[in-house]
């Protein structure tokens, strides 16, 4: 029994040994190599999860258990068949999900890394609340009125090819101008309605639509297209129910619904204002004012502790 206790130590000790020695071998290069691979590893699987990559990723999963049971079994025409599909199918996957694939490059690149030292300065926020409110106000008066609309903010990602298949305004946003072009029977009241930099840039825009056949088939045309919008693009798109009246917000081909004028407001100020400007306070900030609550609130209790001694 002691033999086989000391045998089972040396294999522990001779194991962790060789461990610590590989560890001992790691350089600070090897370190930043692999938390790169992790992280970038830990996106795809993200990406997978997402998007209808998924079931591609279990179908090619399914391949290839197929042709290592035909590389075992010695099934020559299946195994040529899989060697002759999986030549041709990283060609086959970019064409089929060139959107996801696109989606996925846009939003590395609209990473804050790539938008380091970009913002926006507290008077453009003012135009923008300016603008936000308008746009909430509109959709109000449409929600009443059960009249259908479909606004694309632009963000980073721009959207010159939908500008141009609609009609071009370049006018300031307001209440009066966005109800009159989404009126039934105004010549731009079919499509999409582009703002930009805070102005209406084009009317009557031609969205692309989502292949995402999860939603909702009580959603028509104008919601698959917010969603479809939001999906090529980081843009936010608000969808007006001409049926039902409900206001919608679509964003990163997610779509939210049952928004009230003033929730659709607090929801706008989120997505496109300056993040600095709606950033919460600091560590240190919120310390001070803790420190100040905590001191007003011993004052306050040495204030009545006096008055209650002079009572006394």
């Amino acid at each position: 029994m002691a033999r086989f206790f000391l045998q089972a130590w040396d294999l522990i000790s001779g194991f962790f040994m060789q461990i610590f020695m590989a560890f001992g071998d790691i350089r600070l290069v090897d370190v930043i190599d692999i938390a790169v691979v992790a992280f970038v590893v830990y996106k795809a699987i993200g990406f997978f999860k997402e998007t209808r990559a998924k079931i591609l990723l279990k179908g090619l999963l399914l391949l290839f258990l197929a042709w290592v049971l035909a590389q075992w079994l010695d099934l020559i025409s299946i195994r040529w068949l899989l060697v002759k599909f999986f030549d041709y199918a990283i060609i086959a996957v970019a064409i089929i999900f060139q959107p996801e694939l696109r989606h996925a490059l846009e939003k590395v690149g609209h990473s804050s890394l790539g938008n380091f030292a970009k913002g926006r300065d507290s008077a453009i926020n003012v135009e923008l609340k300016r603008m936000i409110d308008g746009v909430c106000r509109a959709c109000a008066t449409m929600q009443e009125q059960k009249i259908g609309a479909l606004i694309v903010f632009e963000r980073s990602t721009p959207l010159g090819e939908i500008i141009s298949s609609g009609t071009e305004v370049d006018a300031a946003v307001s209440e009066e101008l966005v109800g009159n072009i989404f009126y039934p029977k105004s010549p731009l009241h079919d499509g999409g309605m582009i703002i930009k930099s805070g102005r209406i840039a084009a009317a009557g825009c031609i969205l692309p639509l989502t292949s995402n056949n999860e939603l909702s088939k009580q959603l028509g045309t104008r919601h698959r297209a917010a969603v479809g919008m939001s999906e090529s693009s980081d843009s936010v798109v608000v969808v007006v129910s001409e049926e039902t009246g409900t206001i919608s917000v679509c964003v990163n081909g997610i779509i939210s619904r049952d928004f009230t004028p003033i929730t659709l407001r607090d929801r706008l100020y989120t997505e496109i204002l300056d993040p600095d400007e709606k950033a919460e306070p600091g560590f240190v900030t919120k310390v001070i004012a803790r420190v100040s609550v905590l001191f007003k609130k011993d004052s306050s209790e040495e204030m009545a502790e006096t008055q209650d001694d002079k009572e006394s």
